[in-house]
């Protein structure tokens, strides 16, 4: 007898190998990408090992649908896409540059825009699950991603392009003034896209220089803060590469964040985060009932930059058919109770293996209020 055929290898092990011999996987001087959590910056700075290694699927498909978007971006509209960037402090590559008029006509014709820019901008791309999405449209970027964008455009105000192979043409332009900031959203789920233009701001982005030179004072990386709460509760954490670091391993049956308290204080102060949490929870509790009570005779539809709808006051549920049941029974010729005994004869049913009949029902329920970010 020939032995059975070997298991099919998942095939996230060649994409994550892929992904991980990447130059930016690979790469160990801080990059602009690394500014989401000062702690995390921080590893990378002082140049500690990885202690945590975890696939990111969503994370691979995020790569993926870039990849393939900023090629067709490249090839159809001439945009620079994946240009390198660097000064003493950081570096990175940005997606997307489309330069003005007067700039382009800087470079050979090969590389200049087939539709100039009114002004010089730089993009970057963001792809988001579809659970995420709510909140993109409600708040748009985050501050790590304003961060992000406005530190590649800073460099490239400050340095220009950085002079690799490949773009030494690019270089020898010198420093680009960038005015404009663009985050252009991808739904990874259904591919919806939603772009966030703003004014380069020179405020946010020296705030953002200011976020670097934090890091480079640090001593270690314990000297630098948590921005979120740890794995279990923020994804950042679920798949950074220096959770164990920063965190610890967990104790049998504990979470990790057990481990950073120590002594009575740390249950002290704990303890005043929570309270202080409820009470700001509290609050925004009672002005979403106040804004439920107050909307109740508004029809659906849509006011302002909001969406509002009403969900069925009314449930569908199936509950056993006891008319059916009896008449059931009357035709097995079982005997049925002069008083029906319902969750006797639906036991009986099921133990027989018959199908217990079955019959919609609805079932009263306080109308629920949904409100959503309506689509522009």
């Amino acid at each position: 007898m020939s032995a059975p055929p070997a298991p099919s290898p998942s095939i996230w092990i060649a994409a994550d190998a892929v992904d991980r011999a990447r130059p930016r996987s690979k790469q160990r001087q801080l990059g602009a990408s690394d500014t989401v959590c000062e702690r995390r910056a921080a590893y990378v700075y002082h140049g500690w090992p990885r202690t945590d290694h975890v696939i990111s699927r969503a994370a691979i498909l995020g790569t993926y649908i870039h990849e393939g978007l900023t090629t067709a971006a490249k090839r159809e509209f001439g945009w620079l896409v994946e240009k390198r960037v660097a000064d003493e402090e950081i570096r990175g590559t940005i997606d997307i540059v489309q330069l003005d008029q007067a700039t382009a006509r800087r470079l050979p014709r090969r590389l200049r825009p087939k539709v100039p820019a009114d002004v010089n901008t730089v993009e970057d791309i963001k792809t988001k699950t579809v659970r995420r999405w709510d909140r993109v449209l409600r708040y748009g970027a985050t501050d790590a991603e304003l961060r992000q964008v406005h530190t590649y455009a800073r460099v490239l105000r400050t340095h220009g392009f950085l002079a690799v192979d490949g773009q030494r043409a690019l270089a020898r332009l010198g420093p680009i003034p960038v005015e404009r900031i663009r985050i252009r959203f991808i739904d990874r789920d259904s591919g919806e896209e939603h772009v966030q233009e703003i004014p380069y701001d020179p405020q946010r982005a020296e705030e953002a220089r200011w976020w670097l030179q934090r890091i480079t004072e640090t001593k270690s990386p314990e000297d630098a803060r948590r921005d979120f709460y740890g794995p279990g509760i923020d994804t950042v954490c679920d798949f950074c590469p220096f959770a164990t670091a920063c965190w610890g391993a967990p104790a049998a049956g504990r979470p990790v964040q057990a481990n950073i308290v120590r002594t009575d204080a740390d249950v002290a102060q704990k303890l005043a985060d929570y309270t202080a949490a409820h009470e700001q929870w509290s609050a925004a509790n009672r002005i979403k009932k106040f804004v439920r009570k107050a909307v109740d005779a508004t029809p659906e539809g849509q006011y302002g930059a909001h969406l509002l709808e009403w969900r069925s006051p009314e449930s569908a549920q199936e509950e056993p058919d006891f008319r059916q049941i009896i008449e059931l029974y009357d035709d097995l010729q079982v005997p049925i109770p002069t008083v029906p005994d319902k969750e006797r004869m639906v036991k009986a049913l099921i133990t027989a293996g018959i199908a217990v009949p079955m019959r919609k029902i609805k079932k009263a329920a306080s109308r629920a209020i949904s409100v959503s970010t309506a689509a522009k």
